[in-house]
């Protein structure tokens, strides 16, 4: 199985309305945008869909992130298209990790699992 990492915009609204969001982020300035990093064994848009369908899982399970079916707008492929898939669970959640830290110090609000 291949793992990739994607990068969501999110409405600015985001950093004003969940005080999460907002502790998450205290070197956001306001002026670039607001993101969410994920990771998924399924293609980035079918992913984007389901976060903003509010997707459950077979099990039952919500597997949607809250942040982006409310405040989603879309992909910003322009910031993980560098990222080549990965094999492995485990690498794939370091490198969501590793790519929503680098874009905070680029001084993004990001939110990340």
């Amino acid at each position: 199985m291949q793992y990739r990492v994607y990068v969501i915009e999110l409405s600015k609204r985001v950093f004003t309305e969940n005080w999460k969001f907002r502790a998450a982020n205290p070197q956001f300035n306001g002026v670039l945008e607001c993101l969410y990093v994920g990771m998924t064994s399924k293609a980035p848009k079918e992913r984007f869909l389901q976060h903003k369908s509010g997707h459950i899982s077979k099990k039952g399970h919500k597997i949607s992130s809250n942040i982006v079916q409310k405040y989603g707008m879309y992909l910003r492929p322009s910031l993980y298209n560098h990222i080549d898939p990965i094999t492995t669970r485990t690498e794939a959640l370091k490198m969501e990790q590793t790519l929503a830290l680098e874009l905070r110090r680029k001084r993004y609000a990001v939110w990340f699992n």
